[in-house]
């Protein structure tokens, strides 16, 4: 059963130990709040601050796991106080393994302090957990997927959009460095793993899928310059560097262009028509 008195204590412990700083948000002026302020933690938890409050004084209904998940990322936690807080609100712990979406709060803190270029947070199979304003700036908004068009694998063989991203010679590069990928990930976490099922899937929705899988290639690397074909500022040519967290599989990539290039004063008109950052 929920603890009410244990979660409300835990959540204000845990608020006043983050500063705005810590979560890529502007301290402001004539702040009193030791740490975060109730209606920021509502907005990096993406939920009304009235329900977060109300947590936060012992009422209102159980949050489900998914809200308790989303309260444990907000408030930038390791794994072992997620599931601390899941125990709280009387749900058991997600199972830990690779294939968790909680990303570590060293990688959220590296993350938060990302500005000023294009950068994301996704999974082995290239499902986006997180992405800044110049990462929706550059690609579109990559978080709204759901169900196998999360990996950006499976929606390059399914969906002609992903494709217009690059320009067409790329592609049938990147056709063969996503299938080496998942072929890679799928022999790692073995026959019944999802990402089995998921080239399963895609040898029958797509013909070049099952071309190229074909051939068993492993190991085709990304190249070290990307290039994007932007619908308003036209070709970018990226560096993507990739920070690993090897016990949750999960990568940050961060896209950033040579300084005084065409494509660094591209990213940099980029940032003044990019929206706000929806923490």
């Amino acid at each position: 059963m929920i603890d009410r008195s244990g979660l409300a204590d835990f959540l204000r412990v845990r608020r006043a130990a983050l500063q705005p700083e810590d979560v890529g948000m502007p301290r402001g002026q004539r702040r009193r709040t030791g740490g975060l302020r109730r209606e920021e933690v509502a907005v990096l938890c993406h939920m009304s601050p009235d329900y977060y409050s109300r947590l936060e004084r012992e009422r209102g209904p159980q949050p489900s796991p998914q809200m308790v998940a989303a309260i444990a990322q907000g408030l930038h936690l390791s794994r072992e106080e997620r599931d601390h807080l899941f125990l709280l609100a009387g749900h058991q712990p997600p199972a830990r393994g690779t294939d968790g979406e909680h990303v570590a709060p060293g990688m959220m803190r590296i993350f938060d302090r990302l500005t000023d270029t294009p950068a994301e947070i996704v999974t082995e199979l290239g499902e986006t957990l997180r992405q800044n304003r110049l990462g929706v700036a550059l690609v579109g908004d990559l978080m709204r997927f759901d169900g196998p068009a999360r990996s950006i694998g499976y929606r390059w063989f399914t969906d002609p959009d992903t494709r217009r991203l690059h320009p067409t010679e790329d592609h049938e590069f990147y056709s063969r460095m996503y299938a080496s990928g998942l072929r890679g990930v799928s022999a790692l976490r073995g026959p019944d793993s999802y990402a089995a099922s998921l080239a399963e899937r895609l040898a029958d929705e797509s013909e070049e899928f099952r071309d190229i899988w074909a051939r068993h290639e492993v190991g085709v690397a990304p190249r070290e310059v990307k290039r994007y074909v932007h619908p308003d500022v036209g070709m970018l040519e990226l560096n993507c560097q990739i920070l690993v967290d090897p016990r949750c599989s999960h990568s940050l990539l961060v896209y950033t262009a040579t300084p005084g290039s065409t494509s660094s004063e591209k990213l940099r008109l980029l940032s003044l028509v990019a929206a706000p950052t929806a923490f």
